[in-house]
Parts: C-alpha cells; structure tokens; sequence
C-alpha cells in the first residue's frame, strides 16, 4: 500500500515539475526565482479560466444596442443547403426542413428583428412569377435575407433582377447558373447594401465538382427607429 502511494506521489509530483518547466521556457524567467512559482500557477490559471467570450450566432464581436446579429451561408453544391441565424436563433436549415434549390429568403421585422416568414424557390426548374409576386409584396422597413442553393440564377429575368437591386443587392445583376450568392437588404432602403458576398461558377476555381465554395457571412443590423 505504501510502495503504490509512493509511485502515485512520484508521478504527481513529475507532473508538476514538468509544467513548470514548460511555462518557464514560454515566460522565460528562472524557476529559482521568489516570484518563479507564484507566476506560473497564476498563468496556469488565466489559461484555464480565460475563454473567447460567445456572441449572438457566434459572430466575432458583439453587437451593439439597437442592432441585431446574424451569421448565415450559402449552400453547398446541391448537398447541403443555406443556414440562416438571427438573434442566436437558427431560423432557416436543413435541418429545421425549410430551405430548397434555388434563392431562399427569409423576412425580418427591421424593428424588432422578429422573423416575419422563410421561403424557397425553385429558381431552375420552377417559375420565375411566384418569386416575382413574394418580393413584390415585401413591405418596407423589411430586413430580406437571401441564399443560393445549387442554382439560384437560371430563371430570373430582369423584373426579379430589378426588385433584387432594389433591395440594395448590386451584384444580382451578374449573378449565373451555378454562382453561390449571399444577401441581406431591406425594402425602402434606397441604398446599396454593405452586406453581400458572391462568387462565380468557374470550373477551374470551383472547390466542389460544378460549385463553388460556400459563401459565409455576418454582422450587426441597426433596427429601424421608430
């Protein structure tokens, strides 16, 4: 019993000596030094005890008042579709089941932040008029979040090219078949929006056979004032 206690105490003891040692070679001072042990156990601690704070839909940084976060990505290929959060709130993915080939949009109250609906729509095998008629009826002060997945573009002509724009989109005007896109706009912003990425259908480029990569992005919305 006692030879088995020894043993424990031995390799506890090779333990500590051997994490002192590693954290006097990164802090450079001496072990032999009065103030030697007291920082490192205090920089064993801050280690242990510090972590990267978590914002809203872990985004990089904290929103601030009167803004709301949001983090979302185009889909991939024609495997995994668009993911949208809002307010640390995963409003649109494949696994809540709400997201489809082509542009998937989803509607924020631009007040509250509150998600007004999420819709999807078949933007190459399907009609252009129903998505059309949708973006039409978006009322202002209305955040418009929108995602391509596997193709968003073949079947849009300039009348859903023009309402895009005006949402503040400028990239819609080039996007094509294939083309990953991500937006975020408002209706009655009559402004360009900071919040878009796209990248085009290029065989020699794509990371996926047929598809470019995935587009992420996020930030902080300001809410409309009253």
């Amino acid at each position: 019993m006692r030879a088995t206690g020894f043993i424990k105490l031995t390799v506890a003891v090779s333990a500590c000596l051997l994490v002192f040692y590693v954290i006097s070679q990164v802090f450079e001072f001496s072990m032999e030094s009065p103030f030697g042990s007291l920082f490192a156990r205090n920089a064993i601690e801050t280690f242990i005890s510090t972590k990267p704070p978590k914002h809203k839909c872990g985004i990089s940084k904290a929103c601030a008042e009167m803004h709301f976060a949001f983090k979302m990505a185009s889909g991939a290929a024609n495997v995994v579709g668009p993911k949208v959060c809002i307010e640390d709130n995963i409003v649109m993915s494949g696994v809540k089941n709400n997201v489809g080939r082509g542009v998937n949009i989803v509607l924020v109250d631009g007040r509250t932040a509150d998600v007004l609906d999420t819709k999807y729509f078949d933007l190459w095998g399907g009609d252009v008029a129903p998505f059309i008629d949708y973006v039409k009826a978006i009322k202002d002060g209305t955040v418009v979040f929108m995602a391509t997945y596997d193709d968003g573009a073949t079947k849009l002509n300039d009348e859903a090219r023009n309402l895009i724009a005006d949402l503040g989109s400028t990239a819609i005007k080039n996007l094509a078949f294939r083309d990953n896109w991500v937006f975020v706009g408002g209706k009655g912003i009559k402004a360009e929006s900071p919040y878009e990425q796209h990248i085009k259908n290029n065989k020699d480029t794509n990371k996926y056979e047929g598809w470019p990569e995935v587009l992420e992005m996020e930030g902080c919305i300001p809410k409309k004032q009253e």
